[in-house]
C-alpha cells in the first residue's frame, strides 16, 4: 500500500478497529498471502464501520453486508438474537450492520433508507413495525417489490412476500397455563402487552383458548387478563391489577414484566413462589440468576436466529427461501418462581 499522510492515518484507523498490525491490515488490503480468515474479516469489518470503500480485488470475495434492525438492546432478548444472526451471518461472509430503534431516534424508516444507501444485500428485521398489525405495510411491500431479500423475526404480515419465523405463541402459553394447572392454581392471570402486536395477540387467543378446555373448566380454573407494556414497570402494574383480583399464579408476556409481576408481589407482603407464581417468557440471558430464579418459557433463539440468516442467504443467492411464516417450538424451562398453589 502506498504510503503518505492520508494513506497512513488510514492504516492507524483501520489495524486500531480490527485490532491488527498496520502490516497486517496492508497485507490484507493488498491480497497477500499469510493473513488467516478470521483476520481477514475483522480488517473488511474495520472497513465497513469506518465508511472505507473495500478495495475492488476484494469486493469479490466478499458477500457484502447485512442490515439488522431491532427494536432496543435494554431487553437482554434481542441482543440475544442479534449475537446470533451476527455469528451466523460471519459464517456466511456477510458483515451485518446492527440498527437499534431508541424512544425520539431514529426510526425504522430511517434506517431502512441508510442501509439502502449503504447498498446492502438485505435486511433481517426482529419484532419492528412488522409485529404490530397498525403499521402501513407499503413500506415493506416497496422492500419486495424492488427485489431487496427481507426477513421478519417475530410477526407476521400476510401481504408481505417474503419469510417469516416466529415462537409458536400458542404453544407457549398452553406450556405455561398447563404448567400452572399442575400445580394446583385455579386462578391464572396474564399480564400481556398491547394487542396491536402480532405475539401479543397470538398469545392472548391462545390464552382465552387454553382456560376454555373443558378439562381445565371441570377443574375450577379460571384465567382473568390484564394488559399493560412490555417493561418491568408495564409487568408491576399489570400484576398489581392481578393480585387485586385474587391470582395465585401469574404469567408475563416477557421476562421483563415477570420482575415486575415478582416487585409488585413482594410489595403486598407476599413471596414468590410461597404465594404467588410468577412465569416470564423469552429466557433472556442472566433471567435464571434473579430471586429467585425465573421459571419462564424459552424462546429457541438459536435455533431461530440460524434459520432467519439462512432464509436471507438463500432469497439472496436466488435459491428462493419458501415465502411462508416458520414457527419454532418454544420451551417451558421451570426454575424457582412456580410452585404448588397455596391452599388457605
Amino acid at each position: 500500500m502506498q504510503s503518505g499522510p492520508g494513506k497512513r492515518a488510514r492504516l492507524v484507523d483501520l489495524a486500531a478497529q480490527a485490532g491488527v498490525s498496520e502490516a497486517t491490515v496492508s497485507r490484507v488490503l493488498n491480497g497477500r498471502p499469510g493473513v488467516s480468515p478470521a483476520t481477514t474479516r475483522a480488517v473488511l469489518t474495520a472497513l465497513d464501520v469506518l465508511g472505507y470503500e473495500r478495495p475492488a480485488q476484494l469486493r469479490q470475495r466478499s458477500a457484502g453486508l447485512i442490515g439488522l434492525v431491532v427494536p432496543e438492546l435494554d431487553n437482554p432478548i434481542f441482543p440475544a438474537f442479534a449475537q446470533v444472526i451476527e455469528t451466523t451471518c460471519g459464517h456466511h461472509g456477510y458483515t451485518p450492520v446492527l440498527c437499534t430503534q431508541t424512544p425520539g431516534g431514529v426510526g425504522e424508516d430511517e434506517y431502512v433508507e441508510m442501509l439502502l444507501d449503504r447498498g446492502v444485500s438485505g435486511i433481517i428485521f426482529i419484532s419492528g413495525m412488522h409485529a404490530d398489525l397498525s403499521t402501513d405495510t407499503a413500506r415493506y411491500q416497496k422492500l419486495t417489490g424492488r427485489g431487496l431479500p427481507v426477513v421478519f423475526v417475530n410477526g407476521y404480515v400476510e401481504q408481505v412476500d417474503a419469510p417469516f419465523v416466529s415462537t409458536d405463541d400458542a404453544v407457549a402459553i398452553e406450556l405455561a397455563v398447563q404448567h400452572l394447572a399442575s400445580l394446583g392454581h385455579k386462578r391464572i392471570g396474564f399480564a400481556c402487552g398491547p394487542d396491536r402486536y402480532v405475539p401479543a395477540q397470538r398469545k392472548l387467543a391462545a390464552f382465552a383458548s387454553c382456560v376454555a378446555e373443558p378439562a381445565l373448566k371441570a377443574n375450577g380454573v379460571t384465567g382473568i387478563v390484564e394488559q399493560s407494556l412490555f417493561s418491568v414497570e408495564g409487568g408491576h402494574a399489570a400484576a398489581t391489577r392481578l393480585l387485586a383480583e385474587g391470582v395465585t399464579g401469574i404469567i408475563c408476556g416477557s421476562d421483563l414484566m415477570a420482575l415486575g409481576a415478582i416487585r409488585a408481589v413482594r410489595q403486598r407482603g407476599c413471596e414468590v413462589p410461597r404465594d404467588v407464581s410468577v412465569i416470564g417468557y423469552d429466557d433472556s440471558p442472566l433471567i435464571a440468576f434473579t430471586d429467585p430464579p425465573l421459571t419462564t418459557i424459552r424462546q429457541p433463539v438459536h435455533a431461530m436466529g440460524l434459520a432467519s440468516v439462512r432464509a436471507l442467504v438463500d432469497e439472496i443467492h436466488g435459491h428462493g427461501a419458501p415465502h411462508s411464516e416458520y414457527l419454532f417450538r418454544p420451551e417451558l424451562v421451570v426454575r424457582g418462581s412456580t410452585g404448588a398453589a397455596r391452599t388457605h
